[in-house]
Formats: C-alpha cells, structure tokens, sequence
C-alpha cells in the first residue's frame, strides 16, 4: 500500500504541474482578489476532486464515462464556465483603473471558491481520469471503497501542496502584480487562455 501512495504521489505532483483549466482560473482569482482568494479557489477544486474521488469508489464516474450524454453535458457547462470566467478578465483587462486600484481588488475569499469548486466539478476530464487513474493504484485485495477514498485524499493533498507553491510564488512577485500596465497585459492573458480553454473543451470530442 505504502508503494501504490507512493508512485501515485509522484504521478499526481508531475500531472498537477501541467497548466490547464484550475491554474488559469487561480491565476485570475490571484490577480483580482490576491493570494487569500486564490487559495480559496484551490480549496474549491480540491472539494471537486474529492468528489470525484468518492464517485469513483461508488461508480458514478463510470456513468460519466460510459454516457455520451453525461460527459457532454458536463464538458457544455464546463466550457460556458471557462468562457464566461474568460470573458470577464478580457473585459477587466481593457478597462481603465485609476492608481487607487493597483492593488487586489475586494474579491471575497467564497467567490474564489465557488469558482474553483465549479471549474473542477464541471470538467469531464477529471471524472474520466479519475476513473482511469485511481483504480490502477488499488492493491490486490484491497477494501476497494476506503482505498479509493485514501488515495483521492493523496491526489488532493499533493495537488493543493502544489498550488500553495505556486501562489507563494505568484505573491512574492506582487510588485509585478500591482504594476498597472503588468496586471491589465495579465488579465488580457489570463482572459484569452480562459476562453481558449472553453472553446476547445466545447468543441472537443473523446
């Protein structure tokens, strides 16, 4: 058992370091509300995998991934998120701010989560991977359910150590953050990623 957390630790840090989907929405949540509520919107993708973790164990991500249906609808709604959430930054990015709003602006902490929370839940992919990753780590003979469960607990703790690494480093380069000209040119960014990553997930198919 100590073997299986192992290699699925080592797996998950080297999967979570890709960017995707949860690192472009905590990078907007950094630039519009700064650390405490990028945090939160990590806190809310981690509730997500959770649940995809136990949906595992108890078979319904096999629903998702057996039901055109089901996964199109999830991958629909997970794609008017990202667009929408894109779209937003786009817009923020051209407005003009005053010197007063170099900083964060008040976002509060259950915004960030909500958005993580969302992005994760209605993302397809995950509920697929999670069906096809977490079993391949379960012993011979092992309690299926509890060992899923422990397992997904492992994907959440690495992926969140991952994250707060991530956003220590976003926030000790504040100065470039709160520069006025950096955060417009990053929120244009973060914008069109956002929205790039809604199209392809709209248009794509497994």
């Amino acid at each position: 058992m100590v073997h299986a957390v192992i290699a699925e630790a080592g797996l998950v840090l080297v999967l979570a370091m890709i960017p995707g989907p949860t690192t472009a929405v905590m990078v907007r949540q950094m630039l519009r509300g700064g650390p405490r509520t990028a945090l939160a919107t990590v806190a809310g993708a981690q509730v997500a995998l959770l649940f995809w973790s136990l949906a595992t164990a108890l078979g319904f991500s096999a629903l998702v991934a057996a039901s055109q249906v089901a996964y199109d609808a999830l991958r629909l709604v997970g794609a008017v998120v990202l667009v929408s959430l894109g779209v937003a930054s786009l817009r923020r990015g051209r407005r003009p701010a005053a010197p007063a709003a170099l900083g964060p602006v008040a976002v509060a902490p259950w915004r960030g989560f909500r958005t993580g929370i969302l992005t994760d839940l209605a993302n397809p992919k995950i509920a697929v991977f999670a069906l096809a990753f977490l079993p391949q780590f379960v012993p011979a003979h092992a309690p299926v359910l509890p060992t899923t469960l422990l397992l997904g607990l492992v994907w959440v703790a690495v992926d969140a150590a991952w994250y707060a690494v991530l956003i220590g480093l976003l926030t000790r380069s504040r100065a470039l953050l709160g520069a006025l000209r950096a955060r417009h040119h990053l929120e244009r960014v973060t914008g069109a990623v956002l929205v790039a990553l809604g199209i392809w997930v709209a248009v794509e198919r497994r």
